[in-house]
């Protein structure tokens, strides 16, 4: 229990320490309009300079691709569409449980608009609890809870690309690894073992060729994949690049939305015409300092920048990201912009294969802002998915009472949660 009386205490200097990095901040802020103002004039110049001394850099820029004092009006939507999402959640692994093993719930939506057809919201739930499932992550010195978040992130692409493809009649090939977990179904009253079952229903298809938007929560970058070994990346990027070249076939764009975005790859290009040396060559004039020249956009974001260069409706230019995980992408290289959605700025991450096709990027962008306008401020495709994957409270005790059943039975014995678990779920105060 949190004693308020005693946090209090802690809590009297904090406004003083916000007023001042307020202050800073605005600092940093001036600044960074003073070089973005450089570098709208050298924008060539200053690409060619990151091109060259990009391996000598302590610092990921993204490289723009528009000129920077670009400013785009987005397209209002067209009435007839649809929008796709996933989103994801789980039950991680406990050794205190009745069993160990590990859920991951997939939340999928479809939403059509100015079309007769019912939307989809519902959810795919997976249970893993075979040994290659809970340890051979392991052998990469990678926990099985870190491991279950990837396998996650796996799960949601590859719904996203059959959600879009059956909604357009277009086969998928058959899911590998995970055709071999078991599916909790949610209208069952016990576990089944069975493959997931990844069918819509009895969706209807599109009459004529509808605009249809492929939409996850986050980035399309995955960094976490830049520290993993090579044998365990291989099992989580090329299922996730599969479903995005199923995308891409079907002419579907893919969008990751950002909210709050703490990026500052774009900052950190104007860390380029800030250099007082010769060349931005950090690795030999800036690798032994404490306090580089570049340094004074410290702890500034992206979306401070764009706020005040956006107005309502607008985007900014678009960027290559520069993130060494991409060289793996191939046709899906990701790159981004920026998004005045109204209530605040957007990081909106797409692969190349959108941002190189003008049609396809305008009305993708053009329907993300319909998103959030009818969410009041969020995709309300992606606060749905949210909602259908949200594992609570009593799904989580439900899921366990289930499991506990199956067990018993079974004809297993001694079923039940360890005396520590028993013990933290009550109270004798």
């Amino acid at each position: 229990m949190l004693d308020l009386n005693k946090l209090a205490r802690h809590m009297q200097g904090i406004s003083q320490h916000l007023t001042k990095e307020a202050t800073a901040n605005r600092q940093r802020l001036e600044r960074a309009q003073e070089m973005f103002d450089v570098a709208k004039t050298r924008q060539t110049e200053l690409v060619k300079q990151q091109q060259t001394w990009r391996d000598r850099l302590l610092f990921a820029a993204a490289t723009p691709v528009e000129p920077l004092n670009t400013r785009i009006d987005l397209e209002v939507a067209p009435k007839i569409h649809t929008v796709i999402a996933t989103d994801g959640s789980q039950i991680a692994p406990s050794h205190h449980e009745i069993a160990y093993c590990y859920l991951i719930n997939v939340g999928r939506v479809m939403l059509h608009y100015g079309q007769s057809v019912h939307p989809l919201l519902d959810s795919l739930p997976e249970v893993f609890y075979k040994a290659e499932d809970l340890y051979v992550s392991r052998h990469w010195g990678i926990r099985t809870e870190e491991w279950m978040g990837y396998r996650r992130t796996v799960s949601e692409a590859s719904v996203l690309a059959e959600l879009a493809c059956n909604w357009l009649n277009i086969p998928t090939e058959e899911p590998g690894n995970e055709a071999e977990s078991n599916v909790l179904s949610s209208d069952a009253n016990n576990l089944k073992s069975i493959s997931p079952d990844r069918s819509v229903g009895t969706i209807q298809t599109p009459e004529t060729n509808v605009p249809t938007l492929a939409m996850v929560d986050g980035s399309l970058i995955y960094w976490f994949l830049e520290q993993l070994p090579t044998e365990a990346r291989d099992r989580i990027l090329p299922p996730i690049l599969e479903a995005w070249e199923q995308l891409r076939l079907a002419k579907v764009p893919l969008m990751g939305y950002l909210s709050a975005t703490r990026s500052i790859e774009s900052i950190n290009f104007l860390r380029l015409p800030a250099c007082t040396h010769p060349a931005p060559n950090c690795m030999s004039f800036c690798a032994n300092l404490e306090r580089t020249p570049c340094q004074i956009f410290d702890s500034l974001r992206d979306s401070s920048l764009w706020a005040s260069h956006l107005e309502p409706g607008q985007r900014s230019c678009l960027w290559r990201s520069s993130a060494k995980i991409l060289d793996l992408y191939d046709l899906h290289y990701v790159y981004f912009c920026y998004v005045h959605v109204g209530t605040e700025i957007a990081r909106i991450e797409i692969p190349a294969w959108v941002a190189e096709d003008s049609t396809m990027l305008n009305q993708a962008l053009s329907l993300m802002l319909a998103q959030v306008q009818k969410g009041y401020g969020y995709p309300v495709a992606l606060a749905e998915a949210h909602n259908q994957a949200v594992v609570r409270g009593g799904d989580r005790a439900r899921f366990f009472a289930l499991l506990e059943q199956q067990m018993i039975r079974a004809g297993i014995r001694n079923v039940g949660t360890s005396y520590k678990e028993a013990r933290k779920r009550g109270s004798i105060a």
